[in-house]
């Protein structure tokens, strides 16, 4: 039976009318899409918690997911306000010891020059490998603009506080209903979705691997050499410890990068300047400790979740962390698993759209 011209420009009016509501209705969210983004990451992290207290409350859906929210509020949200907290008042020291001179960074490459070997030193101004004077003053303009950022961040930090509390709050209660009800949410979204069940179902499914991966694997990972790092700069004396492990945390979810890019160097600048023992510590210590959490800790609790080469887990992340900022941690592997998984489905299958 075919379609009357009626039949058609009602449904062209209707997908109309839904695709325009459905627009923007994301635009009204987007202000928020950071506090549903990890209000759905967190719920899908904490389901199988959330399932043992259902089963230990006998059937309670509610009392379940208020002490499932009650346990992300106690390991996450309040460990993670302290250590803002911290970290803002050490940026803000380091602002004004560099505004201050107290932290001269002309001062520090002058003393590791002047470490350097004389025949070292010769064999670099001989051969125009790099010129010193332009060397030093491309770095002390870029302490100044990062100096700079650091007061800026910390002003923002506290102004906006307000809205940071908001969009907290908004997430845990987002949380809560997200656990208690996503059973019935994501049941209702592959019943309305135009794709086959089974390709759903494979997105769905590729969302919480990714999201169990990146969550409780990468980031786990990352806070593990952060603080291994850290301990390391405390032991050997190197001020701003908390910014540095911040640095070195993020830094760490970069597969083949890491915080390598922090201690090396600091290891290099303490041998230079004379602390060759603490420099050689740091050194070791470090490169065998990430490596041993890379290499044990890391598949452990990764896994195969991700299933994406290390070359596109870091393009990714860096794509993610330039478009959306701290959310892209997660968004970019995210966007890259869904990529993927569509042009794998689509080779395998082209026609994925419901039939009839």
């Amino acid at each position: 039976m075919g379609t009357t011209p009626s039949s058609l420009s009602a449904r062209l009016s209707f997908s109309f009318v839904v695709v325009f509501a459905t627009v923007a209705f994301a635009w009204l969210l987007l202000p928020f899409y950071g506090a549903i983004l990890w209000a759905a990451i967190l719920a899908v992290v904490v389901d199988s918690a959330n399932k043992r207290f259902v089963r230990a409350l006998n059937g309670r859906k509610s009392a379940a997911a208020a002490l499932s929210v009650m346990t992300c509020v106690c390991i996450v949200v309040l460990p993670a306000s302290v250590l803002l907290a911290s970290l803002t008042r050490e940026a803000t020291a380091l602002y004004v010891a560099t505004r201050d001179r107290e932290f001269d960074p002309a001062k520090t490459l002058d003393e590791i020059w002047t470490a350097i070997p004389a025949s070292l030193r010769d064999f670099v101004a001989n051969n125009n490998f790099i010129d010193v004077g332009d060397f030093k003053s491309g770095v002390n303009a870029l302490v100044g603009q990062l100096s700079q950022f650091i007061a800026t961040g910390a002003v923002n930090v506290g102004q906006g506080t307000a809205l940071l509390l908001v969009n907290i709050l908004l997430m845990l209660y987002l949380l809560f209903f997200f656990v208690r009800d996503g059973a019935s949410l994501i049941e209702t979204i592959k019943n309305a979705s135009p794709f086959e069940r089974r390709h759903t179902e494979h997105f769905f499914e590729r969302f919480s691997a990714v999201a169990k991966s990146t969550v409780m694997g990468s980031i786990i990972v990352a806070l593990v050499q952060g603080a291994i790092s850290g301990a390391m700069f405390w032991v050997v004396g190197i001020p701003s410890v908390l910014i540095w492990s911040a640095v070195m945390t993020l830094l760490s979810l970069l597969p083949a990068i890491g915080a390598a890019l922090i201690w090396a160097p600091a290891a290099i600048y303490l041998v230079a300047t004379g602390a060759a023992a603490k420099g050689l510590i740091l050194a070791v210590t470090l490169g065998v400790a990430n490596t041993a959490v890379d290499n044990f800790l890391r598949p452990l609790l990764v896994g195969k979740g991700i299933r994406l080469p290390d070359y596109v887990v870091l393009v990714a992340t860096i794509g993610g962390l330039a478009s959306f900022g701290v959310n892209g941690l997660v968004i970019g592997p995210l966007i890259a698993t869904m990529f993927f998984s569509a042009w794998s489905l689509f080779s395998d299958d082209p026609f994925t759209v419901k039939q009839g």
